[in-house]
């Protein structure tokens, strides 16, 4: 097998299991399952991950890294300001939730569920989140830069508030299946960054 095959049957495997993973959790997938789903073959599963936690961190790794690069492509290629471009990915997050039906977001899905029973994989999502607020941070600290967000704002504080706000607000959409927690969360942003 080439590095390749090796490669495209590990992303193939990530890919499959994420999709269980929104449906039914971390520990409603069972890998007998997955490797059925995935037409992989049942005794190769420990050729790419030593196990199933280290195969839940990869994924946690994969999920955190596509988002992080959307949200820094995001705000590096959108028009405005700064401020703006924070607000308007929030926007279209709410746009693209609502098509998923509120349900497309694997670090809603599992944070609780994996946070105390696996210390590793409450690492990758510590360390995925810390990214993603450390980007937000940069864009808040630019916009103020920019005169468009008040200087009064610690811009570290205020993206991790922003951050957690959405997170509870996309795990509350998901209870009542409804977009109004996700709507009041952004109108409460509009607010929270004030210029």
């Amino acid at each position: 097998m080439n590095k390749t095959t090796l490669f495209d049957t590990r992303e193939h495997l990530l890919n499959t299991a994420e999709q269980f993973c929104l449906q039914r959790g971390f520990n409603g997938m069972g890998l007998i399952e997955l490797l059925k789903q995935a037409d992989v073959p049942k005794g190769s599963f420990y050729h790419y991950f030593p196990s199933k936690e280290a195969f839940g961190v990869a994924m946690l790794e994969r999920y955190f890294a596509r988002h992080h690069q959307r949200l820094g492509d995001f705000l590096n290629q959108h028009q405005g300001s700064c401020r703006q471009r924070v607000l308007e990915y929030y926007h279209q997050s709410l746009e693209w939730q609502q098509k998923n039906s509120f349900g497309g977001c694997l670090s809603v899905k599992l944070s609780a569920e994996v946070c105390d029973l696996s210390e590793a994989m409450r690492s990758a999502l510590k360390a995925g989140s810390t990214a993603l607020i450390d980007t937000l941070a940069a864009a808040l600290a630019k916009a103020q830069q920019q005169g468009t967000l008040s200087c009064e704002l610690n811009s570290a504080s205020c993206a991790q508030t922003i951050y957690t706000f959405w997170l509870g607000a996309s795990l509350h959409s998901k209870i009542c299946r409804d977009e109004a927690p996700l709507i009041n969360a952004l109108y409460e942003m509009n607010l929270i960054l004030r210029v």
